[in-house]
């Protein structure tokens, strides 16, 4: 059904503000998309009416809203999109439960509509209405210098961006407040001012405005208690609107909650006098048992009123078990983490290591099915969510957790297509959605087996060749950027394991042609993947998307190059060339064995390092946490299985950079005739169990690439099948980077 010709007419019990809002956004997004020119109105004289009205007006410029039979009243942010023809008019009413709904009702119109060409087309009879499952559905917009693009935004650039996300469901946005000026070279706007110009935003768009803010480090310093409430209140002063104020109680700061709570009392009493219905919230982020029944002991002994709810991050203790000792009085808030892929609180399952090297910790990263799953399982236990991130790499992930807080049970494909026809057009709508269900099936288990990154490529190229006037859409750039990257770093990965597994084969003749001449030859062979790259028309891809980014969206993909804030904010383009095979690690064991004294000494370890993933028939190796781990059974939880060091630059073997705290593994066609040695490699402890039954060392070396080996009795492999498991040491007091690992573990036949 057209209407392209169409009157818009906006009920009058709407505040004028709102009005002119609503209509700009559906005026400038139809314009953006070719569309129609709509006109407005003030009676029903033209044929086709799109009427904006609240379920609670009696009429739109006298005409009655549609009735429904058996209908209830919509509660609040609900909206009905309902087609109809009545006296020889086609009418599209968009009613809503409040100003909110009407704005979701706009969503749903602009995202499922076909537009361009001048047109707009729905579907006849349309008649759709929907209420929001979860009542907070935000997101984290730290106006700071580790965000990797939006630090570089101008107002203008936030106003259409909060304005999207709204119009996908949103109706929360958190910025984190008191950034120093000069910490980004990046900024257009002193971050006070956009403090204050982000509230603006928010109130535009009736969008709750929330500030994340920590305490001082240390309440027990001498006036840190007074300068943390002074600092707040002027924040509180300046804003226009402010809703919600969360204070970690760590991720940062360490306070303890006998410290932490009379802070945020007196905070609250500062709020109310600025902003009487905002509220405060707390995290208990990094609290051990002590804190935590502390905590929970003071809410049922003080009942605080002052305290509004509960925050949910990465380190809380479990979110089933906070929302049963939270009194139900108090709200609880997600705080999830969509924005990185390791080490942090949803990790890419069996990710490729290849793409943890390169990509890291930012890279644009639409994974909908992934945090679909994650959504369901830990959502349930809240009130809502204000999703944690750090850049616009995580674009599809907002608008897939947005529309999870509305229905947990939509369709996917349906979500992912209306962000591909509201950003792209109907005409590429669902082949671009293809395309992201595509990249995300790139990410899933081993590279060198996945026959899904070369088909992702061709889509998007054809993409990218067909439509031309989508070059400077940032998300249409993002998306094909990542296309190639996967590609290249197939290609480089498959060719690099290949030059390393050739040099083992130069070591076989090391005893002919000597340990010397024979690390020098392999060495010059591995080192080809420097010196005659493949690829390089995939790589140039990359670094041409990278650049059109920068310009597009102030994207920075290179700390040198773009004044990225660190090597793990988004700067893919600084390890685009990373090593994918052991090269480094070889050279510099190369270095010692030339320090050996005899030439038996130096063969003897050449041949330990040829048959170090190879222990020959009857034999078996794992990586731990490599995506292509045969024999192991378990998956790490918090994405601390990929070690990070030297800025990301580690010499270390390729295995030793990863490892799991408690793995599990699982072999069967055991000889259990025959003598088997268990050899463990990683850091510190390994408490490892046998079948059950924990077995004494005869080895037993703590350090990197140093062994423990453990004889296995026979009895516990009568039927050929072994069971392995580790007993997690008494390290709750360590950093996780100086807790007991397991990196790499081998059954040898003796």
């Amino acid at each position: 059904m057209k209407f392209s010709k169409a009157t818009l007419l906006i009920s009058t019990t709407l505040e004028e503000q709102f009005r002119s809002t609503s209509k700009t956004i559906l005026f400038e997004e139809l314009h953006k998309r070719n569309g129609p020119k709509l006109e407005m109105g003030k009676n029903w004289e033209n044929g086709t009416i799109i009427g904006l009205a609240l379920q609670d007006d009696p009429d739109l410029f006298g005409e009655p809203l549609p009735e429904v039979q058996d209908m209830e009243t919509m509660p609040a942010e609900a909206y009905r999109l309902v087609h109809i023809q009545k006296n020889g008019k086609d009418i599209l009413w968009v009613i809503g439960a409040d100003v909110r709904g009407i704005l979701y009702g706009l969503g749903k119109l602009l995202r499922t509509a076909q537009i361009g060409n001048g047109q707009l087309q729905i579907a006849r009879d349309t008649d759709f209405s929907e209420s929001p499952k979860y009542a907070i559905r935000g997101h984290q917009f730290g106006y700071r210098n580790t965000a990797n693009s939006w630090d570089s935004w101008t107002v203008e650039q936030f106003d259409q961006h909060f304005r999207e996300q709204v119009l996908f469901g949103a109706n929360s946005f958190e910025n984190i407040p008191f950034q120093d000026p000069n910490s980004s070279v990046h900024f257009k706007v002193h971050p006070q001012k956009m403090e204050v110009e982000l509230s603006k935003i928010c109130n535009k768009y009736q969008a709750d405005y929330w500030a994340w803010t920590p305490a001082p480090r240390d309440l027990t310093e001498k006036d840190a208690h007074k300068e943390g409430l002074a600092q707040q209140e002027a924040f509180y002063a300046r804003c226009p609107r402010l809703d919600g104020v969360f204070v970690p109680g760590g991720d940062p700061g360490d306070n303890h909650p006998s410290d932490l709570m009379p802070y945020l009392q007196d905070l609250s009493e500062i709020l109310k006098k600025h902003h009487p219905k905002a509220g405060i919230w707390v995290s208990l982020q990094g609290f051990e048992e002590e804190k935590a029944e502390y905590f929970f002991n003071y809410l049922e002994e003080h009942d605080p009123d002052w305290l509004t709810g509960l925050v949910y991050g990465p380190s809380s203790p479990p979110i089933a078990l906070e929302r049963q000792l939270l009194p139900k009085k108090y709200k609880h808030r997600f705080y999830p983490d969509i924005t990185h892929t390791v080490r942090c609180h949803y990790p890419a399952a069996n990710w490729d290591q290849a793409f943890a090297l390169t990509l890291g910790r930012e890279p644009c990263n639409p994974q909908p099915r992934h945090y679909a799953k994650l959504f369901n399982e830990d959502t349930q236990h809240t009130d809502g969510f204000i999703t944690y991130s750090d850049g616009s790499h995580d674009d599809v992930n907002k608008v897939v957790w947005s529309q999870l807080g509305w229905n947990p049970n939509i369709d996917l494909n349906k979500t992912i297509t209306e962000y591909c026809r509201f950003f792209f057009g109907s005409e590429v709508a669902e082949t671009a959605a293809e395309g992201i269900f595509a990249l995300e099936k790139n990410w899933e288990g081993p590279l060198s087996d996945n026959p899904t990154v070369q088909k992702t490529l061709a889509l998007w190229q054809g993409l990218e060749t067909g439509n031309p006037g989508l070059r400077d859409n940032w998300r249409w750039q993002q998306l094909i950027m990542r296309a190639y990257y996967d590609a290249y770093i197939q290609d480089r990965s498959a060719y690099e394991k290949k030059l390393e597994s050739e040099a083992y084969e130069i070591f076989k003749a090391a005893p002919e042609m000597g340990a010397e001449k024979a690390m020098e030859k392999a060495l010059a062979h591995m080192q080809k993947a420097d010196n005659e790259p493949i690829s390089q028309h995939l790589k140039n891809k990359v670094f041409e998307y990278a650049e059109a980014l920068f310009h597009s969206v102030g994207a920075q993909t290179s700390v040198e190059k773009y004044n990225a804030s660190g090597s793990e904010r988004g700067a893919i383009l600084d390890f685009i060339d990373h090593p994918l095979n052991n090269r480094w690690w070889l050279e510099d064991e190369f270095k010692k064995i030339s320090l050996l004294k005899t030439e038996d000494e130096k063969l003897k370890r050449l041949e330990f390092l040829r048959t170090y993933e190879d222990p020959g028939s009857g034999s078996f190796y794992d990586n731990i946490s490599s995506a292509d781990a045969k024999h192991v059974t378990s998956k790490t939880d918090d994405a601390i299985d990929y070690l990070w060091e030297n800025n990301g630059l580690s010499r270390k073997r390729l295995s030793t950079q990863l490892f799991q705290f408690s793995p599990t593994l699982a072999y069967y066609g055991l000889d259990p005739n025959s003598e088997y040695i268990i050899r463990v490699s990683g850091y510190g402890e390994a408490l490892l169990r046998a079948n059950g039954e924990l077995l004494k060392p005869s080895k037993y070396e703590k350090g990197f690439e140093q062994f423990k080996e453990f004889p296995l009795p026979k009895e516990l492999i009568t039927d050929g099948k072994l069971n392995i498991t580790f007993d997690k040491p008494d390290e709750d007091h360590l950093n996780w980077r100086q807790q007991s690992r397991i990196t790499d573990v081998w059954i040898l036949k003796q």
